[in-house]
């Protein structure tokens, strides 16, 4: 009985000393966010910093504007017309974030919280045939928004709170211990919670890096999108050409100086054999 009633206290204080643990850990990986939007040179865009014990873990550097068609009623106070919303992320927004080994997360709110954007990202291990590869993705985006705000909505009829979410999201894919980095304009749907309404979200200057940052508020090595690889193609390919072409024509040139400078060294011999009494 002496020995049941001592187990007792002691699996008590055990837990307790779990909880204590528990709570200090959360405390020890305390994390903050920044919005360092004032050091951009773009004023449409921002700059978010999630760091964690003093550390930056994820950096994100864009412009976003969303899209947003809602109803209002018509003159005739029957029918209904769909008006158009122009949303853009603004300066001086509010920013929270986690960062973790395999998922972060940052969220924005501003126009007093009247619209959140909430941007979730996940890394994976694939195997490849040359073995195991690991990426991070874009895997889902939540954007709420209040139509009862006046500034960019007039009269909504079905004024309130709305979210809109991603489905099946896999986007800005790059590999593990990369940024990714995107000056080209990129869309995304989301499905609205008001019936039959998409949002169109769109982001710009895109770069963000949400894993593996090795150096406090810097960017590892970027991994450029396709568009903006083809862009820099389409930039330089006139210079390569043009480049190509001067060299083809010094190469030419070189070439017929040199021709032209042998033959005319060379012995012109008579054809007239009455001239062979001259030579010598």
């Amino acid at each position: 009985m002496d020995l049941r009633g001592r187990a007792v206290p002691s699996i008590d204080r055990l837990r307790v000393l779990l909880m204590l643990f528990h709570t200090m850990a959360q405390i020890m990986a305390e994390q903050e966010v920044e919005n360092l939007s004032g050091l951009s040179t773009n004023p449409e865009k921002d700059i978010f910093v999630v760091r964690e014990n003093g550390t930056t873990c994820l950096m994100a550097e864009f412009a976003a504007k969303f899209i947003v068609p809602y109803d209002v009623w018509a003159s005739n106070y029957v029918d209904l017309i769909t008006e158009q919303a122009d949303i853009a992320l603004t300066r001086g927004a509010e920013v929270k974030g986690r960062c973790g080994h395999s998922e972060s997360e940052l969220q924005v709110f501003w126009v007093d919280r009247a619209y959140a954007l909430k941007m979730l990202f996940v890394k994976e291990s694939h195997n490849m045939s040359k073995g195991p590869e690991a990426t991070w993705r874009l895997s889902k985006v939540q954007f709420v928004y209040d139509s009862s705000e006046k500034t960019h909505f007039k009269d909504a009829v079905s004024a309130g709170k709305h979210t809109a979410n991603s489905h099946h999201l896999s986007a800005l894919v790059t590999p593990a211990g990369k940024s990714y980095e995107c000056q080209a304009q990129q869309t995304i749907s989301l499905a609205s919670s008001d019936p039959q309404k998409t949002v169109t979200m769109i982001l710009s200057a895109v770069h963000i890096q949400p894993f593996d940052i090795i150096s406090d508020f810097v960017f590892s090595e970027e991994h450029k999108c396709p568009v903006d690889e083809r862009e820099q193609l389409e930039e330089t390919l006139p210079l390569i050409l043009g480049l190509i072409l001067g060299l083809v024509i010094m190469v030419t040139l070189a070439i017929y100086h040199v021709h032209h400078k042998m033959t005319a060294n060379q012995v012109q011999i008579p054809r007239d054999r009455s001239q062979y009494k001259h030579m010598g």
